[in-house]
């Protein structure tokens, strides 16, 4: 067990462990020294700041494209990295970044109709510099007050930890998220169930945007909060008075008693003669009043670093699109809402089947998103022009079966998944912006997309 010092203890600067520092020969490094990861081909930062020359044209629903910059409220198929370079060069302004990028897991992942989505395998040095250049862009391109979350599972995690405290300074690093993602059925033989993943939480600077999100707290804390009852409800007891003395009504005499000594009423007399006419004092044995603090049906706690209520699709009505490492959005919406204002531009560089970026839309944010796969890009605009359904439980639809479904839970009438509503209409306006080398590249495919 680590303990601490007492107050008559005192160390020297020196006096770190039991062996002094002197009797090895070998320097420490300077205080202000920044640890790094050292590898082959790691660029500096005038190196990442060097324009990558990226053209990127607007793709309508008949095919028709024409040339444009990044704007808001785009879809772009692209690498990341150039999509970003172009965002940077024509002004755009960032508030919130939110991104779930490749764990390197070492899989492959495919979407819920089996269609390939992105390979997961990268050696580690290749995986950290890719990483890397991005995230320096997209400090080039936040605002002062802009904030980052990276989302990201055990693999990679203390690696981007030193990579974040490098581009964003270890000063700006607020929290390490823990998330709960799934039930506790997933059981390993040989170690400890893996029931987490992570978020690693950055702002560019000390004054960010930020709106206290909080939840509906649960039975126990209400009943160790709000302990007593009445007919209006559960209540608590708070003092009346507060530190320091006043010259004024609240430091003088109420009901024929003082303030205790060096603090004041936190009410005028006449307004704790309200309160009291009110039923909102309560009296103890020994004449001590103290006010009643009711629960209310709007009474939230604020959020810790652990989240276990935002787990990924477990249940047969969860709508999803069924993008493989799809999100939890009602996660997405909490972290839209707490980093960014109405108007201010978020950007999911990872964007995947677009959960950011309909947490984004519903919450008035003008957003940004960013994948190279082509089954993320289908999936997002399906989802942005159709809506999401109910999970339905089923992975993909089978031949010959007579209108059935093969899913986990038994097979069903198709009709009745068909006609399951999706959780919100989302015929929401987008740009469907690609990469012109890409659109040369895959003319057809992509004019499918489109008119997808």
């Amino acid at each position: 067990m680590a303990t601490g010092l007492s107050k008559n203890e005192k160390l020297g600067k020196d006096a770190i462990t039991a062996a002094s520092p002197h009797r090895d020969p070998h320097p420490l490094p300077a205080g202000n020294a920044t640890p790094v990861l050292e590898y082959a081909n790691r660029l500096s930062k005038g190196d990442m700041a060097k324009r990558l020359d990226a053209s990127f044209q607007t793709v309508a629903k008949n095919g028709i494209s024409k040339p444009a910059t990044i704007k808001p409220n785009s879809l772009v198929l692209s690498d990341n990295l150039f999509a970003l370079h172009d965002m940077a060069a024509s002004g755009q302004r960032v508030t919130l970044f939110y991104l779930d990028p490749p764990y390197n897991t070492g899989m492959d992942f495919h979407s819920r109709g089996l269609e390939h989505s992105y390979n997961d395998d990268r050696d580690v040095a290749v995986y950290v510099e890719i990483m890397r250049r991005r995230l320096f862009m997209m400090r080039e391109v936040m605002t002062d007050n802009g904030s980052i979350y990276v989302h990201i599972g055990h693999q990679m995690l203390f690696h981007l930890k030193m990579v974040m405290d490098e581009i964003f300074g270890p000063e700006n690093f607020r929290n390490m998220i823990t998330r709960r993602k799934c039930s506790s059925k997933n059981f390993t033989k040989h170690q400890f169930a893996n029931l987490n993943d992570y978020i690693l939480f950055y702002t560019k600077s000390d004054d960010y945007t930020w709106n206290q999100p909080g939840e509906r707290p649960d039975e126990e804390w209400i009943a160790k909060e709000y302990p007593k009852k009445d007919e209006r409800g559960r209540y608590k007891l708070v003092p009346i008075h507060a530190p320091g003395t006043r010259g004024g009504a609240t430091g003088g005499m109420w009901r024929g008693q003082m303030p205790p000594p060096g603090k004041h009423w936190q009410y005028t007399p006449d307004r704790l003669e309200d309160m009291d006419k009110a039923g909102e004092i309560r009296w103890s044995r020994t004449g001590n009043p103290r006010r009643k603090v009711y629960l209310t049906d709007e009474k939230q706690v604020p959020y810790t670093d652990y989240w276990n209520d935002f787990r990924d699709a477990h249940h047969q009505s969860i709508p999803i699109t069924g993008y493989p490492t799809e999100k939890n959005f009602d996660m997405l919406r909490m972290i839209v809402g707490a980093s960014s204002n109405p108007g201010d531009l978020v950007v999911d560089p990872f964007c995947g089947s677009g959960t950011t970026l309909h947490a984004a839309q519903e919450l008035g944010r003008r957003w940004i998103g960013i994948d190279q796969s082509f089954t993320a890009v289908k999936t997002a605009i399906k989802r942005f022009r159709h809506g999401v359904e109910a999970m339905g439980d089923f992975v993909d639809r089978k031949k010959g079966g007579a209108g059935q479904i093969i899913d986990l839970f038994g097979s069903r009438d198709a009709d009745e998944l068909a006609r399951k509503t999706p959780r919100k209409e989302t015929n929401f306006d987008f740009d469907f912006m690609v990469d012109e080398e890409l659109l040369n590249t895959y003319p057809t495919e992509i004019a499918g997309l489109a008119s997808g």
